[in-house]
């Protein structure tokens, strides 16, 4: 029984001067990780706001400055792995496929694959800022690329969505060089003059200061029938700015053409 108390003891004490040898290494790794994120932080705002101020494309250069910023995070850990003695992990790592390599082994897979998605994102530019998409049953105005995800601002609400799913599914741009795609159905009693209707309808965009006439479709076309009633679909265009993205210019338009339609005698279903 002493014996077994004795050996118990010297493993204790075994630990514990490992805890202790290690300690100071431990203690030197968590400085030089906080030290690298406030450096990689610091760095990360200067180039933001070096990059916004040279470059057109402000998506572009905020996702440049989060990849600078992720880099030198990166170079931090590895540098913590030598200290604490882990030199074959770093050097693996290096090896292995850089810093993609890193975050996909170290992190989660869907990590690394948004990861790389934002980077064809933020080279390949399918939108802007402030443009208006559709993806995965999400519409909203771009607000900004992040290395893993895209946030999108929809009724008030800011909705992220992984770069992975904007490369693999269906997006929808609804600008074009800086303008903005709207439209909206108008439904007409079967029978009526739907030719006077389109009419009624033209003159009206034609008649908005905020509807751009350049060449673009603006357009009423009769897009079918259902049952009795003959379906009109309005599009036109406006430039892409706070005043007409956020639904009150369409919201105007849609009740001018109603109350038009409705003064020339049209019975709208």
């Amino acid at each position: 029984m002493e014996d077994f108390l004795h050996d118990i003891v010297v493993h204790i004490e075994g630990y514990y001067q490992g805890i202790v040898d290690i300690t100071p290494k431990l203690l030197l790794a968590i400085f030089i990780v906080l030290i690298s994120w406030i450096i990689a932080s610091r760095v990360k705002v200067f180039s933001d706001r070096r990059l916004k101020r040279n470059m057109q494309d402000p998506l572009l250069a905020a996702f440049i400055a989060n990849l600078i910023k992720a880099i030198l995070v990166v170079i931090g850990l590895l540098f913590m792995f030598r200290v604490i003695g882990l030199t074959g992990v770093a050097q693996s790592v290096l090896a292995g496929a850089g810093i993609s390599a890193f975050i996909i082994g170290f992190a989660l897979k869907d990590i690394g694959e948004n990861f790389l998605a934002g980077i064809l994102l933020a080279f390949k530019r399918p939108f802007s800022v402030g443009d208006i998409i559709e993806s995965n049953g999400v519409k909203g105005k771009v607000v900004a690329l992040n290395l893993r995800d895209t946030q999108v601002k929809s009724d008030s609400k800011n909705i992220y969505i992984p770069n992975a799913l904007l490369i693999k599914n269906t997006l929808i741009n609804f600008n074009s060089e800086g303008y903005l795609l709207q439209d909206f159905t108008i439904g007409l009693e079967y029978g009526s003059d739907y030719r006077k209707a389109i009419d009624v309808i033209t003159n009206i965009i034609k008649e908005d200061s905020d509807i751009v006439d350049k060449g673009y479709s603006n357009s009423a076309v009769v897009a079918g029938i259902t049952g009795n009633t003959v379906q009109i679909i309005v599009r036109y265009w406006v430039k892409t700015d706070v005043s007409v993205s956020d639904g009150k210019h369409r919201s105007e338009v849609v009740i001018k053409v109603t109350e038009a339609l409705k003064e020339e005698g049209f019975v709208l279903k």
